[in-house]
């Protein structure tokens, strides 16, 4: 069985609104499981299960003192994927600023036909 890519265990792990909703709260501060469980209408084991996938994908880390174990946001992961993301922005961005340039060219045609007929 082969390996799953880290960038494919990132939006896999993305893909889950809870999950997403939970790195927004590890965002803000540290947070245990308890704590991380709060607002959301599941199990503490269904809580540990989505932290599991975060942790394999190495947005969070858990961490351990005492009996407390905070869960923490991993920027590298995110940065990873905005890495991603952002070559096929540069290449959106250019395509919209070609099509601008373009319907400017077009309107100034349509002025310049303007003024020839008027």
């Amino acid at each position: 069985m082969s390996a799953i890519d880290p960038l494919s265990q990132i939006f896999s792990a993305l893909g889950d609104p809870t999950r997403r909703s939970i790195l927004g709260r590890l965002a803000n501060a540290e947070l245990t499981v308890s704590e991380l469980a709060e607002p959301y209408a599941m199990s503490l084991p269904a809580i540990t299960k989505h932290l599991k996938v975060l942790e394999k994908a190495r947005l969070i880390s858990r961490g351990k003192s005492a009996q407390w174990r905070p869960c923490k946001l991993e920027a590298a992961g995110l940065k990873q994927a905005d890495d991603w993301i952002s070559t096929y922005r540069r290449h959106w961005e250019e395509s919209f600023d070609r099509l601008d340039d373009y319907l400017k060219t077009l309107q100034a045609e349509d002025t310049n036909k303007g003024k020839d007929n008027g």
